[in-house]
């Protein structure tokens, strides 16, 4: 039976779910480069991505193959996938807590850094290539990366290093209703900015310093209008599922796997589709499956599914790994601290928001918001998810709650000094010796 638009209202539907089963999902990029002179690895080459992937393999991974390329592994409910230039993700488990969250993320980097041992590599935390554009020889052999690395300059002028360039952060969190996530999803959008600059990671750009703290989030301002950004809709109250289907339809279509093979459908739209007017695909309707796809081609820093994705953190030392999460969980997943975290973003006006989100990237925490500073901001902000955190009571086995997982940003906060603002002290202070004490201080 063809697919009608109420099938995919249901879809987002069918991910609502109890309270008690809610889940945290994390997931992180890293950077891969040569111990011997902090290049970027190949694919092929023996200290490859390729042979990175392989070797993980003695840790229970079992391989992922397309068209006759290892491109990802798996192991219960985790996976390790390549981002286009290279870039290394673990997509962890949906787990109960912070706790176990950072055990898989110690636990990943622990078995990456035993690998790399072996093959002189290591493996960088920061938010953008410091070294400048990756060449096209570099990027990962996936047939989609190959179909949007033509798309992409057609709709804007960063899209390229957006897939090649850039490394996030990011956690995947349920809803319970339709109401819920309207709630979670608008709240978030507009916080985002304020955990943009707490997270800012790259301010250097072909080896000098750029004119942004988070080059990262400002690369997302010239990729593709279509796909990015926040949608005006977001801020209506009556907010549902319906709208961000009415969206996604709208949204340009990068393929349609058919057989194990990539169909470039670039630019064509899913309305089309659903409509049997697909040009490379006549008369054909789509399926769930090619619905699921089509969403993970929304780049939307906050990104709805059957989860919500928060998709806008520069990718940062060990403990950013775990602070990010359990930043959004304290917020999100308490009642109490949801009320306040939504009064907190109810509270600022649309020209608020839109001067956060365009001057972050460059101003970071000491942007200047209604005279108060980001900074100020991310202080009630962190307080408010603290309390939620605290009353969560998930406790480890030493019966420490998750609220310690946010000692990295009070201290933030505190200083005024968030990675970014480091990285260009060591800059600042050995200019010639920069770029090494960097990949020496933010690799894993």
């Amino acid at each position: 039976m063809d697919l009608i638009k109420n099938d995919l209202i249901n879809w987002f539907s069918e991910g609502c779910k109890p309270k008690e089963l809610f889940r945290i999902g994390t997931e992180h990029e890293k950077f891969v480069y040569k111990t011997e002179n902090l290049q970027p690895v190949s694919y092929e080459e023996p200290s490859g991505i390729k042979n990175i992937l392989k070797s993980l393999v003695v840790f229970g991974w079992e391989e992922v193959e397309e068209e006759g390329h290892l491109i990802a592994l798996k192991k219960n409910k985790q996976s390790i996938t390549l981002e286009p230039g290279g870039q290394l993700e673990l997509s962890g488990a949906p787990l109960e807590n912070i706790h176990q969250t950072c055990s898989e993320v110690n636990e990943h980097l622990r078995q990456v850094k035993l690998v790399g041992k072996d093959l002189n590599i290591g493996f960088l935390g920061v938010g953008a290539r410091l070294e400048g554009k990756l060449p096209y020889e570099l990027w990962m052999p996936k047939p989609r990366y190959k179909i949007m690395r033509e798309y992409m300059p057609t709709v804007g002028s960063k899209g390229l290093e957006m897939m090649a360039d850039t490394c996030t952060v990011q956690v995947n969190l349920d809803y319970s209703s339709e109401e819920d996530m309207r709630r979670k999803l608008k709240t978030s959008f507009i916080l985002q900015p304020i955990v943009t600059a707490l997270f800012s990671s790259s301010p250097i750009e072909k080896m000098k310093v750029s004119e942004f703290i988070s080059r990262r989030a400002a690369i997302w301002f010239n990729v593709d209008q279509d796909r990015c950004g926040t949608p005006q809709f977001i801020f209506e109250n009556s907010l549902g599922f319906e709208d961000w289907v009415d969206y996604a339809l709208k949204v340009p279509m990068y393929f349609v796997r058919r057989n194990g093979k990539y169909i470039n459908c670039a630019g064509d739209s899913f309305e089309k589709f659903m409509e049997g007017k697909l040009e490379k695909l006549p008369d054909e309707r789509p399926t769930l499956l090619d619905w699921e796809d089509h969403l993970s081609t929304i780049f939307t820093e906050i990104r709805l599914k059957k989860f919500i994705e928060f998709r806008g953190a520069d990718t940062g030392p060990w403990g950013s790994l775990c602070a990010l999460p359990a930043l959004w969980v304290g917020l999100l997943y308490d009642s109490e601290a949801l009320n306040e975290a939504e009064s907190f973003a109810n509270s600022w006006s649309l020209e608020m928001y839109q001067k956060a989100y365009s001057e972050v990237p460059i101003k970071g925490m000491d942007l200047i918001i209604n005279n108060n500073s980001i900074k100020d901001y991310a202080e009630e902000l962190i307080k408010i998810s603290k309390k939620g955190l605290k009353n969560r009571k998930m406790f480890d086995s030493s019966g420490n709650d998750e609220t310690g997982y946010l000692n990295q940003l009070e201290e933030i906060v505190y200083y005024g000094k968030n990675q970014a603002t480091e990285m260009l002290s060591i800059w600042k202070n050995s200019e010639e010796d920069a770029i090494k004490e960097i990949y020496k201080r933010y690799s894993y």
